[in-house]
């Protein structure tokens, strides 16, 4: 039986947010705002954080470097839990951070700085222990320079070798990089990309067309995240659902889809059924837009399927 529910691979951030920001001063000018955090984000670090906030037992395998950025991460990890024996140092470069002037309508344009998960990358001898959970998760293809490509799909391949349900999350894609994820494809369970990113690697806007084109290359599920207009959710077995985002008061957009990725392996954790998954994830999404960074809004399991059946849903568009 592996030790972890979950061990979450990839590209971990620290995030400097503040908000709002309806402009940069000019010169040397201040604007006062109202709000500045710092938080683990990432779509490894985030979906960590929410993954564990939500119940599981959790490990995150990635790279910070050695500096305060980096002692920040691991300090937050260690509060919630989080096993970071696969959480590398790289010297030389500098912990992955973002900074993010958040609009006050929640939108989020990004300064980042890439940093040390380029220098990510995982050996075999480190695979059963970055295996040693149910679910493992990979996110951040897209900014892992030395992890992604054929380093990723030996590493799915392995945890599919060993019996683990693989979900799959991405970052920073273009068309340009659909060869570098068409050989993961049939390695994932569970694909999970927003519809910007699906549109961008398969060519089709329409989120059902899109799904189906990874569907038809070897996924076993796709979650495709569409914002403001919720998910669908479609599986090679015939299921389509599609699910209204819930009505929340936006606040920052930061982390969304990393806790909607968090919300749906929680549910798969503990045997729920695809609606009921994306009807979790809906709402751990929802939830952290209604605060500022990736960790914002969730509280536990219990709090987050109580929204779940709470929350009103928006009216989906004709």
């Amino acid at each position: 039986m592996p030790t972890f529910d979950v061990s979450v691979v990839g590209l971990t951030i620290l995030d400097v947010l503040g908000r709002p920001v309806s402009h940069v001063p000019e010169r040397g000018g201040v604007t006062f705002i109202d709000e500045i955090r710092l938080t683990v984000a990432g779509p490894a670090g985030g979906t960590a954080i929410d993954a564990a906030k939500l119940g599981l037992k959790t490990r995150i395998v990635g790279a910070t470097g050695r500096d305060e950025k980096g002692a920040f991460i691991r300090s937050v990890y260690a509060g919630l839990g989080v096993d970071t024996a696969l959480l590398a140092v790289a010297d030389g470069v500098p912990t992955s951070a973002t900074i993010l002037p958040i609009r006050a309508n929640g939108e989020r344009p990004a300064l980042h700085n890439r940093g040390a998960s380029d220098a990510f990358l995982l050996s075999e001898a480190d695979y059963p222990a970055a295996l040693d959970a149910r679910f493992v998760h990979v996110g951040g293809t897209g900014l892992l320079a030395a992890f992604d490509g054929e380093p990723t799909r030996a590493f799915l391949a392995a945890a599919k070798a060993a019996g683990r349900t693989t979900t799959f999350d991405l970052i920073a894609v273009g068309p340009e990089h659909f060869d570098l994820v068409e050989p993961l494809l049939p390695l994932i369970d569970y694909f999970l990309p927003s519809i910007e990113e699906a549109s961008e690697l398969s060519g089709r806007k329409d989120p059902l067309e899109a799904a189906r084109f990874f569907l038809d290359r070897g996924v076993g599920t796709v979650a495709v995240t569409l914002g403001g207009e919720g998910s669908l959710i479609a599986s090679r077995g015939g299921e389509v659902h599609r699910l209204p985002a819930f009505e929340v008061p936006v606040v920052d957009t930061t982390g969304c889809g990393d806790a909607y990725s968090a919300g749906f392996i929680a549910a798969l954790a503990r045997g729920l059924d695809l609606k009921s998954a994306g009807l979790v994830a809906t709402a751990a999404s929802g939830l952290v837009a209604t605060g500022l960074g990736s960790d914002a809004g969730i509280v536990s399991w219990p709090e987050t399927v109580a929204a779940a059946g709470a929350l009103q849903p928006k009216r989906l568009a004709a």
